[in-house]
This record gives structure tokens, sequence and C-alpha cells, in this order.
């Protein structure tokens, strides 16, 4: 009996904190992460101030927590594409992921606030991105070398630093479209890039 309490303990939590992540997710999408009171999202889920802060201690707390989702969403889009799961062209991918990050501009401002915890070794959002980064890396990198190893692209390539000079282009826009108040088209950009790129890896050209 004491094991069954526990597991549905367990499972009440876990249901609730997920619930949390949804509310808290949808705010940041929508007004921003410094627009959104703590007090808003415990009164959306049904929860007193107290209650949420049991489960997250602090509003930054949150953040990592909604950046950490939204990473496993996009790792795992890109590791659908690595395992052959649809389109696997990294150009018209990086191009499509452009696009989903744009149609939740909310979502951008909270991965650059993040990207900014990440740059002290022993905050939580460090080991974050380190790996997101891997990940985003590898999976780029091996749609790459697939395309080499077709006869796509060129058989020469580096595929892991070019799959770095792409995230490295695809965040520092994001970066430069937060500063910007979304001035920049990030979209058109990285298209333009991916073009480019593209001519430059086509066979037979240095």
């Amino acid at each position: 009996m004491r094991t069954r309490a526990k597991t549905g303990s367990y499972s009440v939590g876990r249901a609730r904190r997920e619930a949390i992540l949804d509310v808290a997710s949808e705010k940041f999408r929508e007004v921003g992460y410094y627009r959104t009171a703590m007090t808003r999202i415990a009164s959306d889920v049904g929860l007193s101030e107290g209650g949420l802060l049991h489960h997250f201690p602090s509003k930054k707390h949150l953040l990592l927590a909604v950046a950490q989702r939204r990473f496993e969403s996009t790792s795992r889009g890109w590791e659908e594409l690595e395992a052959g799961v649809g389109d696997s062209d990294p150009f018209a991918a990086m191009i499509a992921s452009t696009e989903r990050f744009v149609s939740e501009p909310g979502l951008i401002q909270l991965f650059v606030l993040v990207m900014s915890e990440a740059a002290e070794p022993a905050s939580p959002a460090h080991a974050l991105f380190s790996d997101r980064y891997d990940r985003a890396v590898s999976s780029l990198a091996s749609l790459l070398q697939r395309r080499a190893e077709a006869g796509d692209i060129r058989a020469d390539i580096d595929a892991v630093a070019i799959a770095q000079e792409c995230i490295a282009v695809s965040d520092g826009l994001q970066l430069q479209w937060v500063i910007s108040d979304g001035r920049i088209d990030i979209v058109e950009r990285i298209r333009d890039f991916m073009d480019r790129l593209q001519k430059q890896l086509t066979p037979g050209t240095r």
C-alpha cells in the first residue's frame, strides 16, 4: 500500500510539473519571459505561488526546464532526420527549423536568456547547452556526411566543422533577432546562408 501511495503521489507530481511547463511555455511564447509573472503561471495551473515554487524554486529554474523541453524537442527532430524519418536534406532542415523558431518568438528570447546563463561553467544551463550542442552538431554532421557519401555534396568535407558553423550562424542570428526587436528576417538570412553553403559544397567546386 505504501508503494502504491508513493507511486500515485509521484504520478500526480509529475503530471502537475508537466502542466506547469505547458503553461509556462505558452506564456513565455506569447508574451516573453520577463513579462510572465510566476503568480500568473500558478493561477493558470490552479496552484498557489507556494505550490508552484514547490516544483520550481525560482523563475530561473522554470526557465531552464522550459528550455530543456525545447532542446529535447529540437534534438528529437534532428535525430529523426538522422534516422531517415522524413526529408533528410540538411539544408532544407535548417531552414524549416528556423521557421519553427520564428513562429514562437517568445521562445527565441528564452533561448538567448539561457545562452547567457550557459557562459558560467557552474550553471546548470552550461551542461544543458553542452548537451544540446553535442547532439545538434552530431545529427547535422551525420546528415551532411550521408549527402557526401551519396555524391550530392563534395566528399572531402569536414562535416563536423560545417555543422558547427551552421549552428553558430543560427544561434548568432537568434541573438541578433532579440537585440533588434525582431527586425532581422532570420529565416531569409538562414535561407541565403544555406544556399551559399550548398553551392560551395557542390561536387567539383572549391
